[in-house]
């Protein structure tokens, strides 16, 4: 069940059976020469999505641009400042709160993401704990975040996809997710080198700097459809379990 395509009543009737809702959340950046600039967004999604038949789950709006300064010097990469984040963060938060929902699952598809989702859980755990008493019980509110990839027993699929090149950046295992995704959306694309150079980086310039394709550590181009596929069956499989174990827990 998909927040978008609910009407008011049907998300209602949903409340009165559970507090519980996922929203996928990711980024839109650079992914190399043949990665689309939405895999980070596109990932949790797409993978939100093949789990909507496997459990009672309702899915909200993709969080789509998250925190990608360093992939500024390749076009269509977009950023918010890690402050700008967490407010939205919160807002989106509030926003269900008021409704009713108790239990907030960031599927998150960005490693970049992770310190300032964390960072904005403590900003919203702060403001109720700060708050002064009130007779009034305040809504048991708890909050998940997982990467897609983290979900148990997903590595180890991606592993056997990839045994070598998976990278960390723009991986074979994110792309392939997204072509099984939008499989007419496949590109063809020799790498050069075959697998690219690791190491970090500071900013944006510096990024391009070292990595003039986008690659971290990655041959995406092992990338396909059917990979994809068996990616998006294991993890939606353990997204279930862990969103059910989540959605019920005491």
């Amino acid at each position: 069940m998909r927040l978008h395509l609910s009407t008011w009543p049907e998300v209602e009737t949903y409340l009165n059976r559970s507090r519980t809702i996922l929203i996928p959340i990711g980024s839109t950046e650079q992914h190399g020469p043949n990665g689309l600039v939405g895999t980070d967004a596109l990932c949790p999604e797409i993978i939100a999505s093949a789990t909507e038949d496997l459990t009672d789950m309702l899915v909200g709006p993709t969080f789509s641009v998250g925190i990608a300064q360093h992939h500024l010097g390749f076009a269509g990469s977009m950023t918010l400042r890690p402050s700008t984040m967490i407010a939205v963060m919160k807002d989106w938060t509030d926003s269900l709160i008021r409704h009713g929902f108790e239990r907030i699952f960031w599927l998150n598809g960005h490693g970049g993401n992770v310190a300032t989702i964390q960072a904005a859980f403590a900003e919203i755990y702060s403001e109720r704990s700060l708050a002064p008493p009130s007779n009034t019980k305040p809504n048991d509110l708890r909050l998940k975040s997982m990467n897609w990839w983290e979900l148990p027993s997903v590595m180890d699929v991606c592993r056997r996809e990839f045994p070598t090149g998976d990278g960390m950046h723009a991986t074979a295992s994110e792309v392939a997710v997204t072509y099984a995704g939008y499989p007419d959306q496949v590109r063809s694309v020799e790498m050069s080198p075959k697998i690219a150079p690791v190491g970090g980086f500071r900013d944006a310039d510096d990024y391009r700097s070292r990595f003039p394709d986008g690659r971290i550590g990655s041959d995406p181009s092992q990338a396909t459809v059917e990979k994809g596929k068996t990616i998006i069956a294991a993890a939606a499989n353990s997204l279930a379990d862990t969103f059910r174990r989540f959605a019920d827990e005491a």
